[in-house]
């Protein structure tokens, strides 16, 4: 059985996603992030960097229980578990280097932006520019890639695209005070609209909506979502 570690964000929205377009069984636990239960130490034990998602699967190799943290690792283990959303043979290093791509770069960098412009305090201009830049040039690099393509890998459906799909439908909060975030980008915007007209999408929209997190951004959730950033300690530290 697959026992999803789950939370608010793109990153567990992917493996929604993957859970949607395959039907495996699985069950869905909820971590409340802005509740601080990531630092439960029972879910560390299962990812010792307190994020969402995580995964347990008891039913893993050769009948051994897996744990897995890191969405790109899941979305890899579990595409390869079931055999479906993987490259061909040949397109596999396309498909590890886009993978890669995204998990250091387009995530990373979206994620920053998203802080500086929305969580950080006021008064951070160079990296608030800094990582929107970066972000709009990834942007820049996957909208050139899939020029005359449907897809980023190949000519098919793979995990590179769950990934980039979770992101990418973020780009309202990235792309800050933007009504239209997506339109200096045409090809991303193409691809988001044939992802979303996908039936699973639905599906993953539906796991993720299954628990009600706290979304009220206080003290107790700030310092349970950046406790080295917020915390009085740090604070001390730093002054």
């Amino acid at each position: 059985m697959i026992h999803f570690y789950y939370g608010p964000g793109p990153n567990p929205e992917k493996i929604a996603l993957f859970l949607a377009e395959t039907g495996m069984p699985f069950e869905a636990i909820p971590v409340d992030t802005y509740r601080g239960a990531q630092h439960d130490a029972a879910f560390r034990t299962i990812n010792p960097n307190g994020k969402v998602p995580a995964l347990v699967d008891t039913d893993g190799p050769q009948g051994s229980s897996a744990t897995l943290f890191d969405s790109t690792a899941i979305l890899l283990y579990l595409a390869e578990k079931t055999g479906h959303f993987l490259a061909r043979a040949q397109d596999r290093p396309e498909l590890l280097s886009w993978l890669m791509f995204i998990a250091t770069g387009l995530g990373p960098f979206s994620g920053q932006a998203v802080h500086f412009q929305h969580a950080a305090p006021e008064g951070l201009d160079y990296a608030t520019t800094r990582y929107r830049r970066e972000a709009e040039r990834h942007y820049q690099v996957l909208n050139s890639h899939l020029e005359g393509r449907s897809f980023i890998v190949g000519d098919r459906y793979t995990i590179v695209d769950m990934s980039a799909w979770g992101w990418l439908g973020r780009a309202t909060r990235v792309m800050k005070d933007e009504d239209r975030p997506l339109e200096r980008w045409p090809n991303l915007a193409r691809f988001m609209q044939m992802m979303n007209a996908r039936p699973a999408v639905d599906r993953a929209h539906a796991i993720m909506s299954r628990h009600t997190f706290k979304t009220v951004m206080d003290a107790d959730a700030r310092q349970a979502m950046y406790p080295t950033s917020f915390s009085t300690a740090s604070k001390e530290r730093v002054s």
